[in-house]
């Protein structure tokens, strides 16, 4: 499995790529390859100074005036992701900003997942975020809790070769993170997320001028536990076992209305789920939570089917739409 830190114009990508080489626990089963656009000097001289630990590849696009920096960013991984299957053809590679911490369970966890995808062809990434993975909304850390998710979330994920080479050439000018969201690639498969996330970012300067870090990005909690998730029975994740399990779970949770859960009223079950009706709803209760309040393509963030969970107060709660059984 490759790892490809994609780069530009941040020196701090040392941070990311000495934590990489820290927790790597095979030098030959992860090889790293770091792929710099934007030719800032400082950024070049950091990774030229790893010599041949890394793979470096720059960038060197034709001069493009007028194009914004989503522009610059979606032609760089197009390029990188090229390079990385069908120049070095790997077969998985793990895309890492420049800006991320990975947790010292990182690569336990994608070695694990990784074979998840190659029995359950449903499962087209992997990600190691929780776009809801604020401290006092997740478990205790070291948690082994996994989930399906039909949101793509990025920020440290995994992709098989078969799948670029149906994406790739497809691939879109700008935006690629909502345009990978879209039904029409989707395709109903879903990706793997954790419950505590496995990386951490700490690049507020950014595209997005820091709009969602101050407010969500900074809060999120990442994993300090180590789980070896190669000795874990990941089973539970296939379709066909998640769709029984887990949501026997949750529909056989009582009811509970959010003002209970506020109030730690009602029932006191470990597991309960509170329904929204519409959008609005949602965004309501979510704002008042501290959950993403964003829909991307008609779906909440984190979500399966509509239903967000997370741990509100040592409870198990599930955002379930009303149309849910």
């Amino acid at each position: 499995i490759a790892v490809l830190v994609i780069a530009c114009n941040r020196p701090s990508v040392k941070r990311c790529v000495d934590l990489l080489f820290r927790n790597r626990p095979s030098t030959t089963y992860y090889p790293i390859i770091v792929s710099q656009d934007c030719g800032d000097q400082k950024t070049a001289e950091v990774l030229n100074g790893y010599g041949d630990r890394i793979k470096y590849l720059q960038f060197n696009p034709s001069p493009a005036g007028g194009l914004s920096g989503y522009h610059k960013i979606a032609r760089h991984y197009k390029w990188a992701l090229d390079q990385v299957f069908n120049v070095l053809n790997y077969e998985t590679v793990i895309i890492v900003e420049d800006d991320l911490d990975v947790a010292a369970d990182f690569f336990s966890y994608f070695q694990a997942t990784r074979h998840l995808m190659e029995k359950d062809k449903s499962i087209w990434c992997v990600s190691a975020w929780n776009d809801n993975g604020r401290k006092e909304l997740t478990m205790s850390p070291g948690t082994e809790r996994l989930y399906r998710s039909d949101f793509f979330p990025g920020l440290g994920w995994m992709l098989t070769k078969n799948l670029w080479q149906e994406i790739g050439p497809k691939w879109p000018p700008a935006y690629w993170d909502d345009w990978m969201r879209e039904p029409a690639r989707r395709q109903n498969r879903v990706c793997i997320r954790p419950e505590i996330s496995r990386t951490r970012t700490f690049g507020r300067i950014g595209v997005s001028q820091g709009q969602f870090f101050d407010k969500y990005l900074k809060h999120i909690n990442i994993n300090t536990g180590k789980v070896d998730f190669m000795s874990k029975d990941l089973s539970y994740l296939e379709k066909e076992n998640y769709n029984s399990e887990f949501l026997e779970t949750v529909n056989s949770s009582p009811v509970i209305t959010f003002s209970q859960l506020l109030a730690e009223t009602g029932p006191k079950d470990d597991i309960v789920r509170i329904k929204y009706k519409t959008e609005g709803s949602f965004v309501r209760i979510a704002r008042r939570l501290g959950l993403m309040t964003d829909f991307k393509a008609g779906i909440p963030r984190t979500a399966y089917k509509g239903i967000v969970s997370f741990t509100y107060k040592n409870k198990w709660v599930h955002l379930v739409p009303s149309s849910a059984r």
